[in-house]
């Protein structure tokens, strides 16, 4: 079934998007159909969809056995249904068959937020603009970008202040974008293309890692102001973003990287929290915390596909520096981390550095 333009026009909030970002949330838009009796969505779910009835008929009934009738065309149905979540209501098809529409809520509203405001501050895509032509050019990466896990932990304001900040590099086949003991100028995004991740050691070049769309690298060096620890090289022809150090400190690393005191570090282990040192090896074996697990800052990688992200995690080095920089790379890739603000050397006595 193909997806009406003009009947996903009229629908509440979509319809106060600019045609054309409507015409790129068909991307993400999913239809579902149902048959008679099916329940389409349950009293307590928590996804985060926005549902509407395209087709058909469906009954609503809340916990105390209250039912209502809707109908697609009325005017009811152009607003989401049940949307109160956890969802008061549950859903169940009335007529033979239903279409209902679902799309993901945080990416509407991070639409909607990002048209409004830069409407409203005079900020518009427009292919005029070199930076936002290189967007218009593949609004499937722009939306996609803004559903990110880092983008979706970001300020509203923030995301629109980065997309006019960030700056188009192309890069050809072989090209080292950060080079090993540089200084930190630039963080960078993926748009198109792969690189891989190499660390220069005694034994000859170790590669640490390869990157792809959408992933991101360079923050380390921009949090820690020491130089560039890896050095990046294109694995193909590609485009980055970069985004300048100061642009990255205000706009992005900022809202991601959550500090804590020592008494609210030891209320999140007391929760469950995973207690990880981001210091080298011998570092951690001299006077790493008991309980800890060590996972060296040029690990971790390597390690965070395997995180749980359903627990928490309290990150600490020697000052916080390098713990910074690895609740960024964590949070970034959605996981629940904490820093343990001054890090061991001001929050623990000596006693307690102890494994």
């Amino acid at each position: 079934m193909e997806i009406d333009l003009e009947k996903i026009a009229t629908l509440v909030p979509i319809e106060s998007l600019e045609e054309s970002a409507r015409r790129e949330l068909t991307h993400l838009i999913e239809l579902r159909q149902y048959q008679q009796g099916d329940q389409a969505f349950n009293f307590g779910d928590a996804d985060e969809d926005f549902i509407y009835l395209l087709e058909g008929e469906i009954t609503l009934t809340n916990k105390e056995g209250e039912s209502r009738l809707f109908r697609a065309g009325d005017d009811q149905t152009r607003y989401p249904l049940a949307n109160l979540k956890p969802r008061q209501f549950q859903g169940r098809i009335h007529s033979e068959s239903a279409t209902l529409l679902a799309i993901d809520g945080p990416t509407l509203e991070r639409m909607l937020t990002w048209g409004n405001t830069s409407i409203s501050d005079g900020f518009e895509l427009s292919e005029s603009d070199s930076f936002d032509a290189t967007l218009t050019q593949d609004m499937d990466w722009t939306l996609a970008l803004l559903r990110t896990k880092a983008f979706l932990q970001l300020p509203s304001s923030n995301i629109e202040r980065l997309f006019e900040s960030f700056e188009p590099v192309p890069a050809s086949k072989g090209d080292v974008i950060i080079r090993f003991g540089d200084p930190g100028d630039y963080y960078y995004i993926i748009q198109e293309g792969s690189c891989k991740v190499t660390r220069p050691t005694a034994r000859g070049e170790i590669k640490l890692a390869e990157l792809k769309k959408f992933d991101s690298f360079g923050e380390d060096a921009l949090i820690s102001d020491e130089p560039r620890n890896a050095t990046i090289t294109m694995l193909s022809d590609g485009l980055l973003l970069r985004l300048a150090k100061e642009k990255f400190h205000t706009l992005l690393k900022a809202p991601l990287v959550k500090w804590v005191s020592l008494s609210e570090a030891n209320n999140l282990l007391r929760s469950g929290a995973v207690k990880i040192d981001v210091r080298t090896e011998n570092e951690f074996s001299h006077n790493g915390l008991k309980g800890s697990v060590n996972i060296p800052l040029y690990m971790l990688r390597l390690k965070a596909p395997v995180m749980d992200p359903k627990r928490k995690y309290l990150l600490y080095c020697d000052t916080g520096i390098r713990s910074e920089a690895a609740a960024f790379i964590l949070a970034n890739r959605g996981l629940d981390v904490y820093v343990l603000k001054g890090g061991l050397s001001s929050a623990f006595t000596p006693d307690e550095h102890h494994r």
